[in-house]
């Protein structure tokens, strides 16, 4: 191989031995979406159980659940009325119980969503508090608060929801006068908790406790970073926004009042003793919309979370210069604390990356993508997104892949404005599509009914029909496909030892602004994001590519591979 000159050592090798979380591949399930076993056209536990040999086949180390609670299902099930049962349009809580377990037996971990911000108003909580006084214990669960105005009929604050209007919804008090106002970060069904209340703090211990117990191997926590809310509820003029972008003022400003308080970091120190004291390595993940890098880093310091979402590294698009700047500041900043950096590019918050990469402006986050807006290059999106990946699981660290994403697929970006759930949509009166997009059922099967989803062919959303070329079995064993290219990084990626690895930028491209080229131990990584080829080192063996046909003597443009020395 040509020259092993660096510009320094970036990351630290670890070791096999290292906890599992710090080098695993998760796989989330979104479980409305994956796999229907009962024909209702809804994916359930069942229809996960049912394709576990598909995660193993692939070579994941663990699967995320996105929310299978009780649920009126407003915001897909993030809208929970009981944390410790399963919806029955999901299955039951001995097919969580035995879900758990068979995963455990294909060496699978287990985490699961915890949604803590917010509840849904069907919640028995917050049932109690609408039926109690102002100023009851009740009420003190959530954010309620007395409106501005002669009569109480303005808002407490200016806040506005993520999703689009006011942060507040006024009640009608029991004896029917107009009353109090509650703060809603999301959607007016999904109340927000009060976390200076210790009773919340204990009933989410508990429900920490009975998950645990039950066996999982740890939690997704759902907006991690919002359940503090700063002291007396400020006005904010600055826009809030979460799914598809930043959240808050810029890094050199204080934090926006709703997000990143320091009053989170006690919450999640709690849990971290409890988990601790548990039997096995449980782990917990942040969904933490927090910058800069050094900041985020705060929520994994060796006594809270073990991992944070590194939504930086999915919002930097098709971009080689912002992708190194984030690398760089991640692993600056997470080897600072001893934590293991996590990388993603796909989440069922977003548009997925095969068509974000396929826009006119592959750097671009849009929320949604509908029939009257410009449309994706399916084939550069998707050549975009192999690179992608490739670059990605051979960064040291923990990867996440979002269900689908091993087949290629694409945001349904025709879906018809009627069918669309998200209350993004609706709240923002469409302006916003919304995420309903990158939550389309599932395709196995090219010549069954619903594409293998469910017997019935019954879908809750439609798949649009390119899903039907891009079907599990259209794709298994076929060389050159995006399935069997997932699974060749994966299993190179645990052979090679690349999750625990070490990080070295390779001098000789560092004139390639372009280029991202760097060792992970004995494997050279180069991934050409430009218009015009680059070349490949002398001496050097193809061990995957991106691309179907691995290149000889040049690396193509939206083209990645892993080399080795030849000799």
């Amino acid at each position: 191989m040509s020259s092993r000159e660096s510009h320094g050592l970036l990351h630290p090798a670890g070791s096999p031995e290292d906890a599992w979380w710090r080098h695993a591949v998760i796989y989330q399930v979104y479980p409305r979406s994956f796999a229907d076993a009962d024909g209702d056209g809804v994916g359930d536990l069942a229809g996960v159980l049912s394709r576990l040999d598909h995660l193993t086949s692939l070579g994941v180390d663990a699967l995320w659940l996105s929310p299978f609670y009780p649920s009126p299902q407003v915001d897909g099930g993030y809208d929970v009325s009981d944390y410790c049962g399963v919806d029955p349009v999901f299955g039951t809580l001995a097919g969580a119980r035995h879900l758990v377990a068979t995963a455990h037996e294909r060496g699978l971990r287990v985490l699961v969503d915890l949604v803590p911000n917010h509840t849904s108003d069907a919640h028995p909580w917050f049932v109690a508090a609408l039926a109690s006084a102002p100023g009851s214990p009740e009420r003190a669960r959530y954010l309620f608060r007395d409106g501005r105005g002669d009569h109480g009929e303005l808002p407490p604050n200016n806040w506005r929801s993520i999703f689009g209007g006011t942060a507040w919804a006024r009640i009608t008090e029991p004896d029917g006068t107009p009353g109090q106002w509650y703060l809603h970060l999301f959607d007016p069904h999904q109340p927000d908790l009060d976390w200076s209340n210790l009773q919340v703090r204990a009933d989410f211990l508990d429900i920490l406790r009975f998950w645990l117990d039950l066996g999982v191997d740890g939690f997704r926590v759902d907006v991690a970073h919002s359940m503090v809310k700063a002291e007396g509820l400020p006005d904010w003029d600055e826009p809030v926004r979460m799914i598809g972008g930043a959240e808050h003022s810029s890094p050199q400003e204080a934090p926006a009042p709703m997000f990143d308080q320091e009053g989170v970091h006690e919450i999640i120190r709690s849990w971290r003793r409890l988990l601790d004291s548990c039997p096995g390595e449980r782990a917990m993940v942040a969904e933490a919309w927090v910058e800069p890098a050094d900041r985020l880093a705060r929520y994994v310091r060796p006594d809270e979370m073990h991992q944070t979402f590194n939504f930086p590294f999915l919002t930097a698009g098709w971009d080689a210069e912002a992708l190194r700047k984030v690398i760089i500041d991640s692993y600056v900043a997470d080897d600072a604390v001893g934590a293991a950096t996590t990388w993603v590019l796909s989440n069922h918050d977003v548009v997925r990356h095969a068509s974000r990469f396929g826009m006119p402006d592959p750097t671009g986050r849009p929320n949604g993508i509908g029939a009257r807006d410009p449309q994706p290059d399916a084939a550069l999106g998707l050549r975009r997104a192999r690179a992608a990946t490739t670059l990605m699981l051979a960064l040291p660290g923990s990867a996440y892949l979002y269900q689908g994403e091993e087949l290629g697929l694409p945001d349904h970006t025709t879906l018809d404005d009627d069918l669309r759930q998200d209350p993004t949509y609706r709240r923002t009166h469409g302006v916003e599509l919304g995420r309903d997009g990158c939550r389309i059922p599932m395709p196995w099967s090219a010549g069954a009914p619903a594409l293998g989803f469910s017997p019935t062919g019954r879908t809750w959303l439609p798949q649009p029909a390119m899903y039907h070329d891009l079907a599990v079995d259209r794709q298994d064993g076929h060389p050159g496909s995006t399935l069997e290219l997932y699974r060749e990084l994966l299993r190179v990626r645990r052979e090679r030892g690349l999750g625990w690895g070490s990080l070295t930028w390779y001098a000789p491209l560092a004139d390639r602004p372009d280029v991202l080229a760097f060792h992970n131990g004995e494997v050279l990584v180069i991934a050409n994001l430009g218009t015009r080829p680059a070349p490949m080192p002398e001496d050097t063996h193809v061990l995957v590519s991106s691309t179907p046909e691995a290149p000889t003597d040049q690396i193509a443009p939206d083209t990645a591979v892993w080399l080795v020395s030849a000799s």
